[in-house]
């Protein structure tokens, strides 16, 4: 990967690992906030194909090299160990892109720290999603996430075997490429033959059931300013045909949120928006476009201040 480097970022209780490309860049920088049971090598692919911008990716509290972290691991939480990402990497403002769970955070964090956000962009995810009707507090992270929950108690011999699982998952499985397998080999934390899932179960339990839009969410989601963009997968997390986000609750989002824009990305699932060439095409014109906007208006500022 082109001038990518791996940091840790000092925050409450340890160090928060991630992986930034292209430091000297010139221009905004994109923050990359992960999902529920990823890592920030989920954005690899994104990363490669903005080839000529800086890229701050943290691994999440509780997952990845950040497992180890302690709680609390609310979203909140997360928010502000962004902030302290920003702040060791010298970073003022950043166009802030969150997808699955990662929007959910990026929200909270333009609540929290609404001078550091140059634009918001949710991928599949951030908007609240009501839990399943019937399923018990501690069965929602099961119900909603299935295979990628799954893993999580699970211990593996070798490599391959981990690999193999992810090769098995409908969402993934048929769309496997170079970028899944060195995300998915990331993920592997523990020594043969007790290999296992980096990601922590608590830190995964306590998310999943904030994601209701409930202790202040919905206010901090209507309280957002343009831009503010929503990208949203036309499959679900198995590829099936019922994606995350039905169309009309995307459209019903969209007029109780003035700032919202949403996108379309047709044949892909949730997954694959983020990590095959088909999602990128997706979401690369509308991170560009903002990208430019946060360009100009940084031009603007620097204008203003020069002037006599």
């Amino acid at each position: 990967m082109t001038g990518y480097e791996t940091f840790g970022a000092p925050v409450a209780g340890g160090a928060l690992a991630g992986g930034e490309w292209r430091a000297d860049a010139s221009g905004p920088a994109l923050l990359a906030v992960h999902g529920i049971t990823a890592s920030h090598r989920a954005w690899d692919l994104v990363a490669e194909e903005l080839d000529d911008v800086r890229i701050v990716a943290p691994d999440l509290r509780g997952r990845g090299r950040s497992n180890a972290l302690p709680a609390p691991y609310r979203l909140v939480d997360h928010a502000d160990d962004l902030a302290r990402v920003l702040d060791d990497r010298g970073i003022d403002r950043a166009l802030v892109v969150g997808h699955s769970m990662g929007a959910f955070v990026s929200v909270r964090f333009a609540e929290r720290h609404p001078d550091r956000v140059a634009g918001l962009v949710l991928i599949d995810g951030g908007l609240p999603l009501p839990p399943p009707a019937g399923i018990a507090p501690e069965d929602v992270p099961q119900a909603v996430l299935g295979p990628a929950v799954e893993r999580l108690s699970m211990r593996f011999d070798t490599a391959s075997e981990y690999i193999g699982f992810w090769r098995r998952h409908p969402g993934l499985g048929p769309y496997w490429n170079d970028a899944i397998e060195d995300y998915v080999r990331y993920d592997l934390d523990g020594v043969a033959p007790e290999l296992r899932s980096a990601s922590n179960a608590d830190a995964v339990g306590v998310n999943a059931l904030e994601l209701d839009g409930s202790a202040g969410y919905l206010d901090a989601l209507a309280a957002l300013v343009p831009p503010l963009d929503f990208v949203r997968a036309e499959r679900g997390l198995l590829d099936q045909p019922e994606p995350l986000y039905p169309s009309a609750a995307a459209d019903d989002w969209a007029r109780r949120l003035p700032a919202l824009r949403v996108h379309e990305a047709p044949d892909v699932n949730h997954y694959t928006i983020l990590m095959t060439e088909a999602g990128l095409q997706h979401i690369t014109p509308v991170l560009r476009a903002r990208l430019a906007l946060a360009s100009d208006e940084a031009s603007i500022t620097v204008d203003k201040e020069v002037a006599p």
